[in-house]
């Protein structure tokens, strides 16, 4: 069974102060151009993630479950532990170099790097695991990490941890929905841990039961996006319901690297290769549509894939 909103107690977040104030509350902005072909009736905007501290979408989870582990005393006299592909790992080092918490991440040597320099900058402890194994490989090495020193990690485990989709329930939800003046049709979102799309899509439909939920997902196992899982061939979070989105869209790589390009060079957004599958799908979506407002989420910006091959043309 999986968790809902109704058979788990949630907290919203006090009045935060210090680094944890700047969390969510990200500007909501139109693709004008690359929507342009699309009826007048049709709206695509995206949620602007890398304006969270840490410069991701993963700012809202981390400081979520950090905030949970340290009221339950889980992290006294130990270290957080997770498995990360970067970005939430970044988000950990960031609140956790701000509480004083220290932070031991697991996750694929190939993590561009741009994201290990600025893991270690924070000061986190990594753990580099077989690039061939993806961030699966990651999360069964932070397994044997916690199992054989439990006295050393708290291992909050992003991929199982309810307070990671409670966040996105809490937060960007109802931010989307006030942004859009209730006027939401459509909600396309990236499946990594899934939260953001199970949280955000719940309250959603909680409050417009005819939302119609799209889960985004590379089109095979080996493929390019950074963050995201083929859900068919990897570990499935267990806060992923698979029966819960509409639909799922599949992005091949070379369109979400073509729509990266794109996005920058004609909508002046420098984005990700996450936000990129993002895009096109909810151009996909779009252009089925005669009217309707589409949200989708770009989880972080272009900075920290400068170093990758696919920002020219013949990638």
């Amino acid at each position: 069974m999986h968790p809902t909103p109704s058979t788990l107690t949630m907290q919203a977040p006090a009045r935060e102060v210090g680094i944890a104030a700047t969390v969510g509350r990200t500007p909501l902005i139109p693709m004008r151009h690359l929507a342009r072909d699309l009826p007048p009736g049709v709206e695509v905007w995206a949620k602007a993630e890398w304006f969270n501290p840490s410069g991701s979408v993963k700012a809202r989870p981390a400081w979520n479950i950090l905030r949970t582990a340290l009221a339950a005393g889980r992290l006294r006299g130990k270290r957080l532990l997770d498995a990360t592909s970067g970005n939430m790992g970044i988000a950990y080092a960031t609140f956790g170099a701000a509480l004083g918490v220290p932070v031991t991440l697991t996750l694929p040597a190939n993590a561009s790097p741009e994201r290990l320099a600025m893991l270690r900058a924070l000061g986190a402890e990594l753990i580099l695991t077989d690039p061939l194994e993806g961030t699966d490989g990651a999360i069964e090495e932070a397994r044997r990490l916690a199992e054989a020193h439990p006295d050393r990690y708290c291992y909050v485990d992003q991929y199982n941890n309810p307070a990671n989709w409670q966040a996105h329930y809490l937060t960007t939800g109802p931010e989307i929905l006030q942004q859009t003046e209730g006027r939401i049709t459509h909600f396309v979102a990236g499946v990594g841990t899934s939260g953001t799309l199970m949280g955000t899509g719940r309250y959603l439909r909680e409050h417009l039961p005819d939302v119609v939920i799209f889960a985004v997902q590379p089109d095979g196992p080996m493929h390019g996006l950074e963050g995201l899982k083929h859900m068919p061939t990897a570990l499935q979070p267990g806060i992923y319901d698979p029966a819960f989105p509409d639909g799922v869209i599949e992005v091949p790589t070379q369109a979400a690297y073509a729509m990266v390009r794109r996005l920058a060079r004609e909508e002046g957004l420098f984005v990700g290769p996450s936000s990129g599958a993002a895009a096109w799908a909810a151009l996909q979506v779009a252009s089925q549509l005669r009217e309707g407002v589409v949200v989708t989420i770009f989880p972080d910006g272009g900075d920290r894939y400068l170093s990758a091959p696919f920002w020219e043309e013949d990638a």
